[in-house]
């Protein structure tokens, strides 16, 4: 509260921190975002083949045909609104945000389309395509050693240039409307309005932030659908630990080796108490299943969304064995092109001590039999 100065009294205290030239600004960055919405489609929802005698449909949210290719496209577009209606991205000034990849290249996107500075802060082993990716939006890459400083280092970039930290972690539960306005729960429901099990039993998020998969359950439970949200884990990751544990200040002391997902510290944006199940998935497993998705539908997708896919097909074994029919639903989070030199590369797999031929084998033994046989 600003004191009276000397001969006005309160009611003729005026304080207007407005700026024509910033409004104007203001409104057409507005603008601009909410237009980027308009012109995109909605993602399509793909079928994963599986045996009809299951009485099961299996299906994919293919978040890769975004403008910038990931389920990341939503996520920056609600932080860039969130940040330009709270007043805190400015004409001129960089926007900075820790990321491993994926929401940097979408975040990179929007800052070109508004017209202000982009800097990535991320870990040094991010893919090389990704980086090419943020880069060829306008934005820079500023790397770190230890994927846990990625946060400090993005904070004390921005106090030194004045920017804004957009900080996903914090932000992502809140930024998107988890009540609708089209966000990718609805758009899931919608989708399967027509199918034979419009409501599925199971959707399986993975989880970064945690924002989609607050986001999916929040509405599920606003709607009062009666579906089961599942989360899958990856290896060097602590959501899992965390969820058991119902300890939030765990973490874990490496880095994750499934781009995109699985964090060393307990995000503010997951939202535990909202999910019904965890999974914990070997890393080894989610390549097994990204490359068993491109053997059943002609697509190269990411690992995190091998990850889901390997915590659905376990999912999907279970009701096979309880006799149950339905629907599950998972996320194609980004294309696989991004990851050759990763997740498809055999001399990779190699280096990290990583054998899929068991995971790889489980696969094709449900497939075969409609039996779960862990590895």
């Amino acid at each position: 509260m600003h004191p009276a100065r000397t001969g006005e009294t309160l009611d003729t205290l005026d304080v207007d921190h407005s700026d024509a030239s910033y409004r104007a600004w203001l409104k057409e960055a507005v603008r601009k975002v909410q237009a980027d919405a308009q012109r995109s489609a909605d993602t399509h929802l793909l079928s994963f083949p599986l045996p009809e005698s299951w009485g099961i449909d299996l299906y994919l949210k293919d978040e890769s045909t975004h403008p910038t290719g990931s389920l990341k496209h939503r996520l920056a577009r609600s932080l860039f609104l969130y940040g330009l209606c709270n007043g805190w991205i400015r004409p001129g000034r960089p926007v900075i945000e820790a990321s491993s990849g994926s929401t940097a290249v979408s975040e990179a996107y929007f800052a070109k389309l508004i017209g202000v500075p982009f800097v990535a802060v991320m870990p040094r082993t991010t893919s090389a395509e990704k980086c090419r990716l943020i880069e060829f939006h306008g934005g820079r890459c500023h790397f770190v050693d230890d994927s846990r400083k990625m946060y400090e280092a993005s904070a004390a970039l921005a106090a030194e240039t004045g920017g804004h930290y957009m900080d996903q972690f914090t932000y992502a539960e809140r930024a998107t409307d988890w009540r609708g306005n089209n966000n990718i729960a609805e758009s899931v429901f919608r989708q399967l309005e027509l199918e034979r099990f419009p409501e599925p039993a199971w959707i399986v998020a993975t989880a970064g932030t945690g924002g989609t998969s607050a986001t999916i359950a929040r509405y599920v439970h606003y709607m009062q659908y009666d579906t089961r949200v599942c989360v899958a884990d990856p290896e060097n990751s602590c959501f899992f630990e965390g969820w058991t544990t119902a300890d939030p200040d765990i973490t874990c002391d490496r880095g994750s080796r499934i781009e995109g997902i699985g964090r060393p510290r307990m995000e503010p944006s997951f939202v535990p108490g909202a999910i019904d199940r965890m999974m914990k998935v070997p890393d080894a497993a989610s390549v097994a299943a990204v490359r068993a998705l491109e053997t059943a539908i002609g697509r190269k997708a990411g690992g995190s969304t091998g990850t889901g896919l390997w915590s659905a097909l376990k999912i999907v074994a279970e009701m096979v064995a309880e006799g149950r029919q339905g629907s599950v639903v998972t996320l194609l989070c980004d294309p696989g092109d991004r990851y050759l030199d990763k997740y498809y590369s055999d001399a990779w797999l190699e280096e990290q001590g990583l054998d899929v031929r068991p995971y790889a084998a489980a696969i094709e033994s449900l497939f075969r039999t409609g039996v779960w046989r862990a590895p």
